[in-house]
């Protein structure tokens, strides 16, 4: 099938993600065809590097000999068995390797298929946690301590533990409540430095556990980086101070590591870098090496012996999917941990994040450029039309960016007027330098037309 043919089937019958399709429709969509490496081909010949790792996921590049092997070696065994009255190896060996590599207090895993599903899990273990506990004692424990701009997935409860407003809103009838505590972004905010920044939450945090703490069943919490609001980087210490506020008002800590698990923050898991000990930990998006859909909820054995009882029905954690479990996704993923390991890639990501942060850093004094951030391989340059106002820049200019980017060989994303680098996590210095220098002369040449009118 030729190009044209797929473009208009495309938009005949796919209905893509967070897409407006009235807008998408009057685009010439680039239909990908295959991958290497940190490149992504198109049906038209040209190639683009993944600067975004298709969506935050891919770890050892596209097309890699070891994950292909390792899919299909287990499919010459088998492709699928249901883990509901049974097990497989997969499972098992994967669920002793997350359990060795994650933080000391998880002890158990409940597979999913999302990132999504993953925090939608935690929340109900953490309801259900307490009821199992003592019904009455804790009959008020079902709302969730969050932070504004936090994003967990789109499932009806993940959205409710959001602060999205833009994604949000619409579903404000149907999702539950949650006490949002403001985000410790310092350029978004009012503040004259982190340390008065974070003293202050801190204490907004303490004082609604001090009144409210008997209704509260866990605070949710993306460690370090809140990732879908532009990637929103937390002061040092931050995590650890909200541990500490967990373990003296008894709340469940729950760490959604999806976005920023797996070697995206230069750490394995975000939590190492401040010794954090999560209650419940979300895994998805690379632990396959962005391959598979899989998810996992990591908890304490704590909370894992408040769902037994000598009786089937009783304390019974009621959820999971038909997919649980699956062979082939839990083999790459074991095979996708081993690869972190033989490649040394996590002193590997050290490096390249120090290069990617000193070249996006010569923009810093461009005058439509408001903030750079990130951690790892996770960085976000922050548009603006006025510097000294903080004004966004038009979100049409930012996407004639992205788009130039593209004509230009680089793939990169945006969230709203900020640009995001979340790039392969094998991706070579070369390459790493390569897309900065892009998305420079793209930046450059395309404000360059509009300095006199961007006030």
């Amino acid at each position: 099938m030729n190009n044209y043919d797929l473009v208009n089937k495309d938009l005949a019958y796919v209905w893509h993600p967070f897409t407006q399709m009235g807008v998408y429709s009057k685009t010439d969509p680039i239909i990908i065809e295959k991958g290497k490496g940190s490149y992504l081909y198109d049906t038209k010949g040209n190639r683009y590097l993944d600067g975004y790792a298709s969506l935050w996921v891919n770890a050892h590049g596209h097309r890699n000999k070891q994950l292909n092997k390792a899919i299909q070696k287990q499919l010459n065994k088998i492709s699928h068995s249901t883990l509901l009255g049974s097990s497989n190896i997969p499972s098992i060996e994967l669920a002793e390797k997350l359990i060795d590599i994650t933080p000391q207090k998880l002890t158990k895993v409940f597979y999913s298929d999302t990132g999504s599903a993953s925090v939608e899990i935690a929340i109900k273990m953490a309801y259900q946690y307490w009821k199992n506990i003592d019904k009455h004692k804790y009959s008020k424990k079902n709302k969730f301590l969050t932070l504004h701009n936090g994003y967990h997935g789109d499932t009806l409860g993940a959205v409710s533990v959001g602060g999205i407003d833009s994604f949000h809103k619409i579903f404000k009838d149907l999702i539950f409540e949650n006490i949002q505590v403001e985000s410790p972004s310092l350029y978004q905010s009012n503040y004259k430095n982190e340390d008065e920044m974070m003293q202050a939450i801190l204490k907004q945090i303490e004082t609604i556990l001090i009144s409210r703490a008997d209704e509260i069943a866990g605070f949710v919490i993306e460690p370090l980086i809140q990732g879908a609001t532009g990637l929103f980087v937390h002061p040092q210490g931050f995590l650890k101070a909200v541990e500490r506020l967990c373990r003296q008002y008894d709340i469940l800590l729950i760490c959604d590591e999806v976005a920023v698990g797996f070697g995206r923050t230069g750490e394995m898991f975000a939590c190492n870098h401040e010794d954090v000990q999560p209650d419940i930990m979300c895994l998805g998006k690379a632990i396959t090496g962005g391959y598979l859909p899989l998810a996992a909820t990591l908890t304490s054995q704590r909370i894992y012996n408040a769902f037994l009882s000598d009786r089937h029905e009783e304390k019974t954690f009621f959820h999971g999917h038909t997919y649980t479990g699956n062979q082939i996704v839990c083999s790459v993923a074991l095979e996708s941990i081993k690869l972190f390991e033989q490649q040394k890639l996590i002193s590997h990501i050290q490096k390249t994040s120090k290069i990617l942060s000193e070249k996006l850093f010569e923009l810093k004094d461009h005058k439509h450029v408001g903030d750079i951030r990130g951690r790892g391989l996770m960085f976000g340059v922050e548009l603006v039309s006025d510097k000294a106002y903080k004004t966004p820049l038009d979100i049409e200019r930012v996407e004639e960016i992205i788009s130039q980017c593209k004509t230009k060989g680089l793939m990169i994303r945006n969230l709203e007027n900020v640009i995001t680098f979340v790039p392969v996590l094998n991706m070579s210095v070369k390459e790493i330098k390569k897309m900065t220098n892009i998305f420079k002369k793209v930046l450059i040449s395309t404000l360059s037309k509009t300095n006199d009118t961007q006030h």
